[in-house]
């Protein structure tokens, strides 16, 4: 590309960004928090190596295919449009790369292209999604990228892509960034997300402190260059050894580096952070915006719900497929991207309603007998239920069926305050379907359960003991599942204790119990009252 076909342009890097990419170590392991700019470093950290090593095969690990393609890859594709890339011309998505192009080939071709980002210098990346089975079979990788990391399953990790991430010595060999992994994520919750903590202790600081001398006095040898142009030859001798011994160490070097989103507040702006303090769960804000390690109870109210059991992606893969960031409608933002709904049938809805934070919680019971639950949604202040329904009824535009099963309790009986129009809680629900042409099979549980007797019954569900076992869309429901995991336990209770106390900026109203809430009311409803379709209409109950 000449510099007539590509304007030149500055890019704007945060301090954090700038230190990771001048530094540049073989292993960077990134701790930081939403809106830090991870989709930048992965971009040009996946960019520097299929440059420095033509023809190589990178990949591009993913907790599930639906975060890949939904949020990890398009970013990268923003990325590299702004460097002057463009698709079609420097890179093809999900395609194979056809003759008249006249591209390299790359050392190893792929069986299957759908998975795949070709460069026209011959490398490429493979998106390797843990949910999809063998997308890292017969792979033989030269670096590796791994975003949301704290949703990734190291086991599967270490047995499937970190053996993949071997050979080719006698092509690349020679580059500091063979066999390189960039791992990304903000900070886990759960002992199982926290895998990625293990690598601080692992970093040397003192190499890291010699790389750092090494790239200042680098610096400093080109600004001599350009005070002292008659002495080019001597200035470049003298940077090209300083370049090939910081190459050497950064063969060698494992960098851990942890920002908070704060330090990209140039970019993001003051808003952005209070915006997202007052919308988000206080243990999400802490947790992906502020980078702080929160410890969870392990004896907690839902003691019985295990990750390896309870939690499962379920990605639609007609839709969810790489060549299709090439239309341009992309990938869409709705019920089509989800493999786990089921078409005919209706879609099972629980609520908690707040004077300030609304929940709704959906799903569906399986032929198998188990409740699956397939989102949440949660809105705050001046929006109230009637638009947590319209984001509901938005999000499953597409779904075959429009109707639902509105489970509720006495709770949503004769309350005003969640709503703008003063009726009662059922009754918004009631109107705000029907007025969509929704069919709406209303089923009233009574009063709340004991808690005692619901923290049984629950857990049981948890554990496939009860009728219906429990599983939950971990992809669709980040927020409850932190709502879920940090209800805590007080005198055999569920803790709701500071449900009353007011909100302060450390005490957020949706980091208390509501979402979990919303939760229970749906297992319950779906437990102890189960409703099935007949014909014509007809609503049959199982025995309790």
């Amino acid at each position: 590309m000449t510099q007539q076909q590509e304007p030149t342009f500055e890019q704007y890097l945060n301090d954090g960004q700038a230190y990771m990419l001048m530094l540049s170590p073989r292993d960077l392991v990134l701790e930081a928090g939403r809106g830090f700019g991870k989709g930048l470093v992965q971009a040009a950290r996946d960019l520097t190596c299929g440059q420095l090593m033509p023809g190589s095969c990178g990949a591009a690990v993913c907790p599930s295919v639906k975060r890949g393609l939904t949020n990890i890859v398009p970013s990268w594709m923003i990325h590299w449009e702004n460097w002057g890339l463009r698709r079609d011309q420097h890179y093809i998505v999900g395609k194979k790369p056809w003759k008249a192009l006249g591209w390299k080939k790359p050392v190893f071709e792929p069986a299957n292209w759908e998975n795949t980002i070709a460069f026209y210098n011959g490398s490429i990346i493979n998106l390797i999604s843990q949910d999809r089975s063998g997308t890292s079979n017969s792979l033989s990788i030269d670096w590796v990228t791994i975003d949301e990391a704290k949703f990734i399953d190291f086991e599967q990790l270490k047995d499937e892509t970190f053996q993949a991430n071997r050979g080719n010595q006698m092509y690349f060999g020679k580059c500091y960034m063979h066999h390189g992994i960039t791992i990304t994520s903000d900070t886990a919750m759960t002992k199982k997300g926290s895998w990625y903590f293990r690598y601080e202790e692992q970093m040397d600081p003192a190499l890291v402190r010699v790389m750092e001398g090494l790239v200042n006095h680098i610096w400093v040898l080109r600004q001599k260059l350009k005070k002292h142009p008659e002495r080019a030859l001597y200035y470049e001798q003298k940077i090209r050894r300083e370049e090939e011994q910081l190459n050497f160490f950064r063969s060698k070097c494992l960098l851990y580096c942890k920002y908070s989103s704060i330090i990209n507040m140039a970019v993001l702006g003051k808003e952005f952070v209070r915006r997202m303090r007052r919308e988000l769960p206080l243990l999400t804000f802490m947790t992906s915006i502020m980078c702080k390690r929160v410890g969870i109870s392990l004896d907690g109210f839902y003691g019985g719900m295990r990750e390896s059991v309870n939690l499962y992606t379920a990605p639609n893969n007609s839709v969810l497929q790489l060549e299709a960031l090439n239309a341009e409608e992309g990938i869409p933002n709705d019920c089509r991207t989800d493999g786990d709904l089921q078409p005919k049938k209706p879609i099972v809805i629980a609520f908690d309603a707040n004077a300030l934070i609304n929940w709704l919680v959906c799903g569906q019971v399986g032929d198998d007998g188990k409740l699956r639950v397939l989102k949440s949604f949660f809105v705050k202040y001046d929006r109230k239920l009637e638009e947590l329904c319209e984001d509901f009824m938005a999000y499953y535009k597409h779904h075959r069926r429009h109707e639902v099963v509105f489970y509720y309790d006495s709770t949503f009986l004769g309350q005003e305050y969640a709503s703008s129009k003063g009726q009662s809680f059922a009754a918004i629900v009631k109107s705000m379907f029907r007025r969509h042409q929704w069919a709406v099979r209303e089923k009233y549980i009574g009063k709340p359960m004991d808690h005692i007797k619901k923290n049984e019954l629950i857990n049981r569900m948890f554990q496939g003991r009860a009728i219906h076992q429990v599983l939950i869309n971990r992809d669709n429901n980040p927020d409850l599942l932190i709502s879920i995991q940090s209800a805590g336990v007080r005198n055999g209770d569920k803790d709701k204790s500071g449900e009353k106390l007011a909100e302060t900026e450390e005490d957020r109203l949706e980091s208390r119990t509501d979402g979990s809430d919303a939760f229970d009311t749906l297992c319950i409803g779906v437990e102890r009252y189960p409703v099935s379709w007949g014909r014509g209409g007809q609503v049959n109950e199982y025995p309790k």
